[in-house]
């Protein structure tokens, strides 16, 4: 039982740091967009053409 008035508080503790942790994140911009780093990675960067290989 006094098990509990460790446990309880620390979970409390945990709870509001994750909560917080969330907040930041949320208003500095973190999840403004979840879609376009994931499909970034997909397209190819055609613009630049490939280097010719050196010849000495």
């Amino acid at each position: 039982m006094s098990v509990l008035f460790v446990l309880v508080p620390l979970a409390i503790l945990l709870v509001a740091i994750f909560v917080g942790a969330y907040v930041w994140s949320t208003r500095s911009g973190q999840f403004d967009d979840l879609t376009t780093p994931a499909m970034r990675a997909l397209h190819d960067d055609s613009s630049v053409p490939p280097e010719p290989p050196a010849t000495h």
